[in-house]
């Protein structure tokens, strides 16, 4: 399990570009019957990947990495397959996952297992961790459940739905609050005008990012805007006193994660586009 830690926004100021990238950005999380996890200590947040092939992927991890005997034993689990056709089993109850489908499992759940149906078109399963303080039931979600909110207009380049997956008038979590957003063709921008929340800390996740096309994601202070070149199935860890929004080169799609104080969707605090530097 890689490590992450933060950073105050003084020193986020004076990074290089391979700075910035090498604390920020989490690439190559999406690897052939491999659990990749990255352990960010911004509100203890857990970001990871996988696509079994072969065999099932077991979500687990070496004792000392959490301090824990199981990968849920403190904590909460979101995963959400951007591939093929799979399943997830948690302590033995199998779970069919198609794209875009999430599965929401408590604190408690001892062994989870990410398959795929077929090995030619498998499953590629996003993993996003938060420590949990009880338990709620396991639940699957798909996207045509998921509660839409329609945001944007084709006049600003930002027509997108935004479809939300865990929070408090959905699956039920501790701390976790997750989405999906997807853009309406010939849309590029997201969550612009930006915004801040200071009580949570977020991860985003690019994805159906054309290989010709990037994404440049846009972070830091509003008086103070850095930049990072995204490409497909790439995250990006959001402190929470840093802007997030990002501009491609063509049509894609995101995954957002949120942890920390509170839940509440519109606990944020909105930038003018005139104060932006």
């Amino acid at each position: 399990m890689e490590m992450r830690y933060p950073l105050h926004p003084e020193q986020v100021k004076r990074l290089t570009t391979e700075e910035l990238r090498s604390h920020f950005l989490l690439q190559n999380l999406f690897q052939t019957n491999i659990l990749t996890l990255v352990y960010s200590h911004i509100d203890r947040m857990i970001t990871g990947g996988a696509v079994p092939v072969d065999a099932p992927v077991q979500l687990a991890v070496n004792p000392k990495d959490i301090a824990a005997d199981y990968f849920l034993q403190r904590r909460e689990v979101v995963i959400i397959n951007l591939g093929g056709d799979g399943d997830i089993s948690a302590d033995g109850t199998a779970y069919p996952m198609s794209k875009l489908d999430a599965l929401y499992i408590g604190k408690g759940t001892q062994a989870v297992a990410l398959c795929s149906n077929n090995p030619n078109m498998p499953a590629r399963y996003f993993i996003i961790s938060a420590p949990a303080h009880t338990t709620y039931p396991t639940a699957k979600v798909s996207n045509r459940e998921a509660q839409p909110v329609h945001l944007g207009d084709i006049a600003h380049s930002n027509q997108r739905t935004i479809y939300k997956y865990v929070h408090p008038d959905g699956v039920q979590s501790c701390q976790l609050t997750v989405g999906i957003t997807l853009l309406a063709p010939n849309n590029m921008w997201n969550t612009m005008p930006p915004h801040t929340h200071a009580r949570r800390m977020e991860v985003y996740c690019y994805f159906d990012v054309a290989d010709n096309n990037v994404v440049f994601h846009l972070m830091g202070e509003p008086n103070e805007t850095r930049h990072l070149v995204i490409r497909n199935e790439e995250a990006v860890i959001s402190p929470s006193w840093s802007i997030h929004a990002g501009m491609g080169t063509g049509n894609y799609a995101f995954i957002w994660a949120m942890a920390g104080e509170n839940q509440a969707f519109n606990d944020m605090d909105a930038i003018k586009l005139e104060d932006l530097r």
